[in-house]
């Protein structure tokens, strides 16, 4: 499967991640992308930038690079409701976001709670995927989720991270066949994301490419093979 395409990955202005904005660009050039996506934590995260960080992205220029370029948030889930952590203002300057429960952020709730929280989130018109949903530290009912992604025109991604081996999110690669079944099911497309830390690791979907390989799952409903149909999905 053509894999050209890597928008879950993370800048030093996410503290916890190690690379430049030039540096993790420039690696995905090198690695053969046609578009990386930028989308640093928002500020409920501990120690994430100021939400300031999010409002000048008009002074990035994708030609200087070589390779097209958006810019995006990893925003956190707040409550069960889906409320996230920047505000619309900023969320209406940025090319797409990315939902995520983080435990820094939330608790975990019940399997109704979580899979409500990550439903509400979709609601928002700026979220276009939700971030690695197979965390079996927030069990969720995969039918329901995969059903309301279709329905609200988001992506439900099949993260990378979490299918590494010590991980922080042990159990995912089990729950990921629950979601990949559930995503067969409705015709629910996905993403496959590196949640990259540091800019070795950008593109890196190996992990991602076994769950679609040993699932058998649709390379038609894995939208990483062409980049133009990404940037119409977050378009819409």
């Amino acid at each position: 499967m053509k894999d050209l395409l890597d928008v879950h990955t993370h800048t030093i202005a996410s503290v916890h991640a190690y690379s430049t904005l030039r540096e993790m660009i420039t690696a995905a050039k090198e690695k053969g992308l046609e578009l990386i996506g930028i989308a640093d934590h928002a500020p409920s995260m501990p120690g994430a930038f100021h939400e300031f960080y999010f409002c000048n992205f008009k002074v990035i220029r994708p030609e200087a690079y070589g390779i097209d370029v958006v810019m995006g948030v990893e925003l956190n889930i707040l409550d069960f409701a889906g409320s996230v952590d920047l505000k619309e203002h900023l969320l209406a300057r940025l090319d797409y976001a990315i939902a995520s429960l983080h435990d820094p952020c939330i608790r975990p709730g019940s399997r109704e709670q979580n899979t409500a929280a990550l439903i509400g989130a979709m609601r928002h018109p700026k979220v276009k995927i939700i971030g690695h949903p197979d965390n079996p530290f927030y069990p969720v009912d995969f039918d329901q989720l995969a059903k309301a992604a279709k329905e609200n025109h988001v992506l439900l991604e099949i993260n990378n991270s979490s299918y590494t081996p010590g991980g922080s999110r042990d159990g995912s690669r089990k729950l990921a066949g629950e979601l990949l079944a559930a995503c067969k099911k409705y015709g629910t497309t996905v993403i496959l994301g590196s949640d990259a830390h540091i800019d070795l690791d950008v593109g890196n979907h190996t992990y991602s490419q076994e769950m679609i390989a040993q699932y058998d799952f649709p390379e038609e409903l894995v939208i990483n093979s062409d980049p133009k149909k990404f940037r119409d999905w977050i378009a819409q």
